[in-house]
C-alpha cells in the first residue's frame, strides 16, 4: 500500500490554519493577562473599600464616645477644650 503525498495547496492550508491557531492563541493570552491585572486591581478597591466601610461602621458605632467626638472636634474642626494650648512647630 502506497501513501500519497499531500499537494502542495495542503501543506498550504494546513499551514495557513496553524499561523491562524498561533495567533489565536497569543490574542487570548494577552486578554487573560488583561483580565488577571484588572480581577487584581478590583480586588484591591474591594480590600481598601471593606477597610473603608470598617472604618466608617466604627466611626458610626462609637459617635456617642465624648473621646472620640473631642478627637474630632480637635483633628477636623481645629478646636480645644478650655486649657487647651495649641503649640505649632516650624521648620
Amino acid at each position: 500500500m502506497q501513501l500519497k503525498k499531500a499537494s502542495f495547496l495542503t501543506k498550504l492550508v494546513v499551514m495557513v490554519m496553524l499561523i491562524a491557531a498561533s495567533v489565536t492563541l497569543l490574542r487570548l493570552q494577552g486578554q487573560i493577562t488583561a483580565a488577571k491585572a484588572e480581577r487584581d486591581a478590583l480586588q484591591l478597591r474591594l480590600a481598601q473599600q471593606i477597610q473603608r466601610n470598617a472604618d466608617l461602621q466604627d466611626a458610626v458605632d462609637h459617635s456617642e464616645d465624648p473621646e472620640r467626638q473631642a478627637d474630632v472636634a480637635r483633628s477636623e474642626l481645629g478646636l480645644v477644650a478650655p486649657g487647651e494650648k495649641i503649640i505649632f512647630f516650624t521648620d
